[in-house]
């Protein structure tokens, strides 16, 4: 398969993990922490996969860049959504506010993006190193929720989960605002 085949492994395993969101999401509406869990985890490693399959055998395509971080975000916004939502059940909820903040840094960059897309160049929307931080906290953040829903309740849980959401909310808060004063002052100059 060359680069140029819209049917390349990588978009295959990405499709895959599109595919797996409404598994995981039924899990966790149903409380089946352990099948999300395992879900989660399983995206999370088709994801590695398929970025190291892109790289390494040089099958990046148009349409692996569109697909591949939209899948991270449909997953990544279901849990957000149920594990905030559907909170009956849960020895570890994810905060409605923290929820909100991630998923609405990720609605606006998206938006912003859309509505920019002929006035910017595409540098702008590299993720800058902040904004991979702030992603790849709210995975450990969602990793550990589903893990501990599934362990039930601990007690050193009182401790780890509030300081975990209090650093994803200001990371997603960060990660936010600098992404926008970058891209303005790019299009700026």
């Amino acid at each position: 398969m060359n680069a140029s085949s819209p049917i390349t492994l990588p978009n295959a395993l990405t499709l895959l993990r599109i595919l797996a969101i409404p598994f995981f999401a039924i899990a966790v509406w149903y409380g089946h922490y352990w099948q999300a869990c395992i879900l989660f985890a399983a995206a999370g490693f088709t994801d590695l996969l398929d970025g190291l399959i892109a790289r390494t055998f040089n099958q990046r395509s148009d349409l692996g860049a569109i697909l591949d971080p939209a899948a991270d975000k449909m997953l990544m916004t279901t849990a957000f959504i149920l594990m905030a939502w559907r909170t009956q059940g849960m020895t570890a909820p994810i905060p409605v506010w923290v929820a909100i903040l991630a998923i609405m840094r990720d609605l606006l960059i998206s938006f912003y993006a859309f509505a920019s897309v002929d006035r910017l160049s595409d540098s702008k929307f590299h993720p800058s190193l902040l904004g991979k931080l702030s992603t790849a906290m709210q995975l450990i953040a969602l990793s550990l929720g589903l893990l501990f829903n599934a362990l039930g309740y601990r007690p050193w849980m009182a401790f780890l989960l509030p300081q975990m959401y209090w650093l994803v909310a200001a990371l997603a808060l960060a990660s936010g605002i600098h992404y926008f004063l970058r891209a303005t002052r790019t299009s700026a100059a």
